[in-house]
C-alpha cells in the first residue's frame, strides 16, 4: 500500500459524502446520477481491500452454515444476513468467486425456507449470482444453474448448463446428481438419461485408458532432484485464475442443501 493511499481514500470519501448530500436535495435523473456517483466513490474507497473482503466472505460463510442448523424465521434472518455480507464482499472485491457462488446458495436456501415458487425473485437472484460466478470462472456454478432450470422445467437450458458443468470439470458425482431432488422434474426425460449414460461411458473409457498405458520399468527411470518450484505450497483451484480472490474463498458451497439439513 502506498504511503499516500490513506490520504487519497479520505479525500475520495469526503467527495462521495458531499455528492450524496447534494443528491438528497435534487430530484429525478440529476439526483439518481449524483447518488450513483457517490456510490462509485464509496466503492472506490474500499475496493481491493483483500483483508476486508476475506473477512466479509468468511463472516457470510459462517452465517450461511449456521442458518442451515436453524429453521423458520430464525434461519431466514441468518440467510439474509449472509446474503448481505456476500453482497458487501462482492462490492469490495468484484472478482470474489466465493461470494458469488455462496451468495447464490444463500438465496436458494432462503427460497426453500420460504417455500416460494421457482419463478420467485429469490430464485432469480440466486440465478444472477451463479451467472456472475460463471463469468468469473467458467463452469464453476453451471450445475447450480442447471438445478434452477430444472425446477423451472426449462429442459434445454438445464441440459446446456449440465454440459457446461461437465466440460469445466465441476460436475458432482453421478450418485449426487441422481439423488438431487432439484432435478426430479427432468430425471425421467430421455435427454437426461442420455446425459447420465455419457458420464458412465466417459468414466469407463478413462478407466480403460489408464489400465492400457504401459508402465516404464522403474530401473530405467532416471532419478532426478525434486523441482524446487513444485515443492512450494500449491495454489488453490480458483487462485490460479483469480489473482485477487482471497485464499479463504477456496471453500465454497456448490449446491444448496435441503431445508433442515446440517453441514
Amino acid at each position: 500500500m502506498s504511503f499516500f493511499d490513506p490520504f487519497f481514500k479520505k479525500s475520495r470519501l469526503d467527495k462521495a459524502i458531499k455528492e450524496a448530500a447534494k443528491a438528497r436535495k435534487r430530484e429525478g435523473a440529476e439526483a439518481e446520477h449524483l447518488f450513483k456517483t457517490a456510490y462509485a466513490g464509496f466503492a472506490e474507497v474500499i475496493a481491493n481491500d483483500l483483508l476486508f473482503s476475506e473477512t466479509l466472505y468468511n463472516w457470510g460463510f459462517a452465517l450461511l452454515h449456521e442458518a442451515k442448523t436453524k429453521s423458520g424465521e430464525e434461519a431466514a434472518a441468518l440467510y439474509e444476513d449472509a446474503i448481505a455480507k456476500f453482497a458487501f464482499c462482492s462490492t469490495v472485491n468484484p472478482a470474489s468467486l466465493g461470494a458469488a457462488i455462496d451468495g447464490g446458495v444463500a438465496y436458494m436456501d432462503l427460497a426453500r425456507n420460504k417455500g416460494v415458487a421457482p419463478t420467485d425473485t429469490l430464485y432469480e437472484k440466486a440465478k444472477q449470482q451463479f451467472e456472475r460466478a460463471d463469468a468469473i470462472q467458467k463452469g464453476t456454478a453451471s450445475y447450480n444453474l442447471a438445478c434452477i432450470f430444472a425446477l423451472r422445467n426449462d429442459e434445454d437450458a438445464c441440459l446446456s448448463a449440465l454440459e457446461d458443468s461437465k466440460s469445466s470439470g465441476s460436475l458432482p458425482s453421478e450418485d449426487d446428481i441422481l439423488n438431487d431432488s432439484d432435478l426430479d422434474g427432468v430425471k425421467h426425460h430421455h435427454w437426461f438419461m442420455d446425459f447420465m449414460a455419457s458420464l458412465t461411458d466417459a468414466k469407463e473409457n478413462t478407466d480403460e485408458a489408464a489400465t492400457s498405458v504401459p508402465h516404464e520399468p522403474e530401473s530405467t527411470v532416471a532419478a532426478t532432484e525434486p523441482d524446487v518450484a513444485t515443492e512450494s505450497k500449491p495454489l488453490a483451484a480458483d487462485e490460479t485464475k483469480i489473482a485477487s480472490a482471497p485464499a479463504a474463498e477456496t471453500v465454497v458451497e456448490t449446491k444448496p442443501e435441503a431445508p433442515g439439513s446440517q453441514s
